[in-house]
């Protein structure tokens, strides 16, 4: 049995910001130990969830001092999107997680959207007091009122800093920082890098159907630098979210640039999803390489994941050159459910950290998405699966000894030469199952919801199977699978192609099998391990 870290006594105090506006509920922390918290139907054990109310996307992730910050669109006082906040949460493992007092609360230029955070480790805007280095956080302003009343200019920057390790935020009083230029309605999402070659920091902004980039030498003073996308990518709905950062290729060592770009609706199943391009960043312009390039309509994106539940996901900021990995993290619903999804108490969860990794392929560079190393610290019984041939079902309940709702799974199949269909069923005793696994014929991931629960919510949470491209051409077929109560995340080949998709079974999952389908499988080598509950 390996032994679990468990997550860190959670903040209870009260701490009332100086930029809390009087109306708005108090900033304590809510605690969710205790013997029912974090155990309601469909809530997840080990993924990262709000302790209460709504919550989407994941906001200001930095790493200083030992500490995983991730702040997160919340709303505090429904379970359906309100005047936004940032929540606020830290790991310093990234797999139990401290809940702290709400960061950001809206005031006179708007709700707090989407945005990032730094450690301005040269103190470059000045914030910085007796030599601590300050957090600046740098956001979107969204002025309700001006939408309302038909305005087009309600979006723009802003920022706030911490000189106490992210603990508590002042805003700037030189608010905004980028002024909408007037005549754009989507202009947001900031995500800023150092850029150590040009001694600047750049900003990437997302504006309405493209990316604009922007520098500063102090966070506080900013100018346009170029705009990248309107012929590139897909285009099915608003860009929002963007990352830009660089990453070497796992083998060739050349650096490369990765430009991450989430959009609502478009994606390739339906709803919101999260595109990307590789290339090169000049410190000015962005140059996507060639086997990115798409029409502007029609044309064929590149997904990071092929699920319909990871939106708006970005990475760490300020992860240590010692440790080098680009590890990100994305909102775990879709736009077109997650307000109406059968939960209660809170809405929404976040993916698995995951490490991405660049490799060349036959298409060219592609990201690879691994869960984070952190994550075996979850684990807890561990079997190993014998290798066996399978020509319909191998039951894996009883051999395992543990239920599927907390289940990591590690499986290496090779498919007979007539095999069409394969992978891995959860089910119940009501007839409800969800698969995910591949299809040979197709050369297609596939993860199948349409009969795992509660579908009546929304007519597009089950409309059809999802499906995502094999980008290997290995004979064997690796799935790398974690379910938590509600939710799949597949990791197949190696990461080579990612699935996350959400479900609502009306009693726990509680058989999990290996099947196939017209054909025989082998299964060469496989482990399961249960894996712990983080809230205790």
């Amino acid at each position: 049995m390996n032994k679990v870290i468990l997550p860190f006594a959670f903040c209870c105090f009260l701490f009332l910001c100086c930029n809390q506006p009087s109306s708005l509920p108090s900033a304590a922390a809510p605690n969710p130990g205790g013997s029912t918290a974090y155990r309601e139907p469909h809530r997840p054990q080990f993924h990262f969830s709000p302790p209460e109310k709504w919550m989407n996307d994941p906001n200001g992730m930095v790493w200083y001092e030992g500490e995983y910050h991730l702040f997160y669109q919340f709303y505090p006082d429904s379970n359906v999107w309100g005047p936004m906040h940032w929540g606020h949460a830290l790991s310093r493992d990234l797999a139990g997680w401290e809940h702290l007092p709400i960061a950001l609360y809206p005031d006179s230029l708007g709700y707090i959207f989407s945005g990032s955070v730094v450690a301005d480790r040269e103190n470059t805007s000045g914030f910085g007091r007796n030599g601590q280095t300050p957090l600046v956080a740098v956001f979107t302003y969204h002025d309700m009122a001006a939408e309302k009343a038909g305005r087009s200019d309600y979006q723009s920057q802003g920022i706030a800093y911490s000189t106490d390790k992210g603990r508590t935020w002042t805003k700037y009083a030189g608010n905004p920082v980028i002024p909408n230029p007037g005549n754009i309605r989507d202009f947001r999402d900031p995500k800023v890098l150092r850029d150590e070659a040009g001694k600047q920091w750049v900003l990437t902004l997302a504006v309405h159907d493209h990316i604009r980039f922007w520098a500063s030498k102090d966070l506080k003073h900013w100018e346009p630098l170029s705009d990248f996308g309107k012929e590139w990518g897909a285009h099915g709905g608003v860009w929002e979210c963007p990352d830009l950062f660089p990453i070497k290729g796992e083998e060739s060592g050349e650096t490369k640039w990765v430009l991450l770009v989430s959009i609502n609706p478009g994606a390739p199943n339906g709803g919101s999803g999260t595109q990307y391009f590789v290339g090169h960043f000049d410190g000015k312009k962005f140059t996507p390489d060639e086997s990115f390039r798409s029409a502007a309509t029609g044309g064929q994106a590149v997904w990071l994941d092929y699920g319909r539940d990871n939106y708006a996901g970005v990475t760490w900021s300020g992860i240590p050159e010692g440790d080098g990995r680009r590890i990100f993290l994305g909102w775990m619903s879709n736009w077109d459910y997650a307000q109406t999804v059968p939960t209660t108490a809170w809405r929404s969860a976040m993916t698995l950290p995951r490490t991405l990794t660049l490799k060349k392929t036959a298409e060219g560079y592609r990201l690879f998405s691994r869960p984070v190393a952190e994550s075996e610290a979850l684990r807890l019984d561990k079997k190993r699966l014998p290798g066996t041939e399978i020509t319909a079902v191998l039951d894996l309940t009883q051999h395992i000894g543990f239920a599927p709702s907390q289940l990591e799974l590690i499986l290496e199949l090779e498919p007979s030469e007539d095999a069409q269909t394969f992978g891995v069923e959860l089910s119940n005793a009501k007839g409800e199952r969800y698969r995910v696994g591949y299809d040979a014929v197709s050369r297609r991931y596939f993860s199948d919801r349409t009969r795992a629960g509660d579908v009546s919510f929304s007519p597009k949470f089950a409309a059809a199977v999802h499906t995502g491209p094999r980008l290997l051409n290995d004979k064997n077929v690796r799935l790398h699978l974690f379910f938590d109560v509600a939710s799949a995340e597949l990791f197949a080949d190696d990461g080579a192609t990612a699935m996350t998709d959400i479900f609502f079974p009306t009693e726990p999952f509680g058989a999990v099998k290996i099947f196939t389908e017209k054909g025989k499988v082998k299964l060469l080598k496989g482990e399961a391990y249960s894996l712990a509950r983080v809230w205790d």
